[in-house]
């Protein structure tokens, strides 16, 4: 077997298995049960859902005999997140929230196609500072997400089939993810604290949120850090490059 084939399908593996398979598991499922629709959800997404979640984050708020079930999840209310693996963190502490209960704060996760975590609690904290609901921004990203991460799973297969060097284009996408979710995780946090709004307890002044490390916001304290699937993210990258590589030099020697 060839070093790029070896590398690419390494990536193609590692990325289908992250991302691409459980964004398209649970492409709909958020809509049906916010719909009240959760008898809809079919077997297969449930039980990929089920299967992403040992290791997750589980909120204090969900009914103990429902973690780790979607199923149960919604027959019980509780706040169910996406399946694909988490790219982002923030949490949140405030003297309000004990740290018995919360003792890394109010987290919440930022994935490909959406977020987990204790999203509600954190629209109500912002609410109270007069900052607009997450689910206000990425509303495009998060609805063509599956298809993107289809896309770039077909063009790392079709980089296999392409002899010439000319096939390293198709898998630039790989490589620019992990700065390309940070840039675009960045403008909308810079939206978010340029938009406030005047339904809040108190007003602030335009700001930038923290987008790595820890930061202020009144009496909050953020954290804000990169989590598993980005560090996923640069291992695909590393693998693509080696992909890249070894198709140029195969390429080179077949002339």
């Amino acid at each position: 077997m060839k070093k790029s084939v070896l590398y690419s399908l390494i990536a193609l593996f590692i990325f289908s298995v992250s991302f691409t398979l459980p964004a398209f598991s649970f492409m709909g499922v958020g809509e049906k049960i916010k719909n009240g629709e959760g008898d809809k959800v079919s077997s297969f997404s449930k039980t990929i859902w089920n299967l992403y979640q040992n290791g997750r984050y589980v909120s204090n708020t969900t009914p103990v005999e429902a973690v780790g079930d979607l199923e149960k999840m919604i027959e019980t209310g509780a706040e169910v997140g996406v399946a694909s693996l988490p790219i982002w963190y923030v949490s949140l502490e405030a003297p309000n929230y004990p740290k018995e209960a919360f003792p890394n704060g109010i987290p919440v996760y930022f994935h490909f196609d959406g977020y987990s975590g204790d999203v509600h609690e954190m629209n109500t904290i912002n609410h109270y500072i007069g900052m607009f609901p997450m689910e206000t921004g990425g509303v495009l990203e998060r609805k063509i997400m599956p298809y993107f991460l289809l896309f770039i799973t077909l063009f790392i297969i079709w980089f296999n089939f392409i002899r010439s060097k000319t096939a390293v284009v198709l898998m630039i996408p790989t490589l620019v993810l992990p700065v390309g979710f940070v840039v675009d995780y960045s403008a909308w946090l810079y939206w978010f604290g340029h938009n406030m709004q005047n339904f809040g307890a108190f007003t602030i002044k335009p700001f930038m949120p923290t987008v790595f490390g820890d930061g202020k916001v009144a009496q909050f304290t953020t954290h804000s850090y990169p989590t598993i699937g980005f560090f996923i993210l640069i291992v695909i990258a590393a693998f693509s490059l080696l992909a890249i590589m070894s198709k140029i030099k195969e390429s080179q020697n077949t002339k």
